[in-house]
């Protein structure tokens, strides 16, 4: 467990800078796909239906790990696990690039999977713990809410560039070195590792919580493909939810658990958990359908598709650094986090609109614009509600992983259901059926991804609203405060 930092500003602006780029990694590996999977789908093999494994086999992976992630940073420390993540990021990437069947590059996205799940709780601490609750915490989480947002955008458009350039391969190629010099850097930024607890791990907890979790996003995944009927739709699913359950009874058992079950009295993670459940679900389907449109509609190429990307890159990073932390300390997480997502909505509506067979990119422009510029505060402040939950110091690290597995959940099911939705219609198996037959689907799942994001915009409403900071009294000359400021500021 490591403690606030109090080493100089610029050691600080290093460790940001350091937890930043992580974070950008971790979010451009996610996304960095969309765009190859056309050429991906071709060259392997994959079916429409089962192309979406590419994507959802890093989600079930880190869904289903990032409890026993969030555990181990708790114990063994946010630095080693941070460092051992970036490796097995690195390893992974590698696997992926060279493979040249379909089972093995799902195997290498399962495993960078992994490495997500020991990255994302060992920022989020890392964030927690070192900078000091208010402005300079707000900003922090701004600044590493922002990488992220530009990771998802930016992995569109490096995607396009990598595809059309140098092929499919160095979407993964590309992590390689990226984590390679985060792993490098963070034991010569990040202090030492305090020693752990001592305490038990809670293996068997452990093992009943991923397994369960693991079930549970894998039959979200499997349902559309292989029908909710099956044994892995709702059987997985099914399994999955017996094995929380039992999960729950082990933990109030156990003397130190993995998940400490008081975590789910806090008001403010839970809201802030549903909130990204239904946030994710509609954020992961729009690239997905976004690129779909451009690629296989509009016939764009891969750079073209990753270029089209760039101006929500551009407005999520401006308002996500420039912007939130003054909207979060001026409106606080509840007013920013529900206007941040109702313009994403509203960006969304207006892509959907413009989305027809007939259209262009200048059609979906707009609402592309707007939808960037409500992520930028979205985006973060749904980290900030975690941050803002109650939860202690030692277990921020669990209180991240809950609500990072949430994310993961909502992903999950949002991009098998708007698949689904979108290859209801079609009579092929081909990875890319033809343009006629996708533009109905495109524009009913987009509707229903517009309508998720509203709802999770109501569901933000439920974080407490926090009171304004009172304005502090400028001191007299004689040292005491000047009442009529005081009352001013009353």
């Amino acid at each position: 467990m490591v403690t606030s930092d109090t080493r100089s500003p610029r050691w600080s602006g290093l460790t940001l800078a350091l937890l930043a780029f992580t974070q950008f990694i971790v979010t451009i590996d996610y996304n960095i796909v969309y765009v190859a999977l056309p050429d991906i789908g071709r060259e392997l093999g994959f079916t429409a239906q089962t192309l979406q494994w590419v994507v959802s086999a890093y989600a079930v992976a880190l869904g289903g790990l990032l409890l026993l992630g969030g555990r181990a940073v708790d114990r063994i420390g946010p630095r080693r696990m941070l460092v051992t993540g970036l490796v097995v990021y690195a390893v992974s990437s590698l696997t992926g690039g060279l493979s040249g069947d379909p089972g093995l590059l799902v195997a290498a996205r399962a495993v960078q999977g992994v490495g997500g799940a020991l990255l994302t709780p060992a920022t989020l601490m890392l964030i927690f713990t070192h900078f000091a609750p208010g402005a300079e915490r707000n900003r922090a989480t701004s600044v590493w809410g922002a990488m992220g947002g530009a990771g998802l955008a930016a992995g569109s458009l490096l995607g396009g560039v990598l595809t059309n350039s140098l092929g499919w391969e160095w979407v993964f190629f590309v992590n390689v070195p990226l984590a390679l010099i985060a792993a490098l850097a963070a034991p010569n930024i990040l202090p030492a590792d305090r020693p752990g607890s001592g305490r038990s791990f809670d293996a068997l907890g452990a093992i009943i919580a991923t397994v369960g979790s693991t079930l549970l996003v894998f039959g979200l995944v499997s349902g559309p493909d292989k029908g909710w009927s099956s044994l892995q739709g709702s059987g997985a699913l099914v399994a999955g939810l017996v094995l929380l359950a039992v999960f729950v009874l082990v933990e109030k058992a156990t003397a130190d658990p993995l998940v400490p079950l008081q975590l789910f009295r806090l008001r403010g993670l839970n809201v802030a958990m549903l909130a990204m459940i239904v946030f994710q679900a509609s954020l992961g389907g729009t690239y997905y359908l976004l690129t779909t449109y451009l690629q296989d509609v509009l016939d764009y190429s891969p750079l073209a598709a990753g270029l089209a990307f760039l101006p929500p890159t551009v407005v999520s990073m401006a308002v996500s650094m420039k912007l939130n932390a003054k909207a979060l300390g001026k409106f606080g997480v509840r007013t920013t986090l529900f206007w941040g997502t109702v313009v994403t909505g509203l960006g969304l509506a207006a892509i959907i609109a413009g989305t027809t067979a007939d259209g262009s990119y200048w059609t979906v422009l707009p609402g592309i614009v707007v939808w960037g510029f409500g992520g930028g505060f979205a985006f973060p402040s749904l980290f900030v509600a975690v941050a803002m939950s109650g939860a202690a110091p030692a277990q921020q690290g669990v209180a991240s992983a809950l609500a990072s597995t949430s994310r993961q959940i909502g992903g999950a099911l949002g991009l098998a259901t708007l698949v689904a939705i979108v290859n209801a219609g079609l009579h092929t198996t081909a990875a890319v059926p033809p343009a006629a037959d996708l533009v109905d689907g495109l524009r009913t799942a987009g509707w229903v991804a517009t309508v998720a994001t509203f709802v999770g915009a109501a569901i933000g409403l439920g974080l407490k609203k926090q009171p304004r900071p009172a304005a502090a009294p400028a001191p007299a000359a004689d040292g005491k405060a000047d009442a009529k400021v005081a009352a001013a500021a009353e």
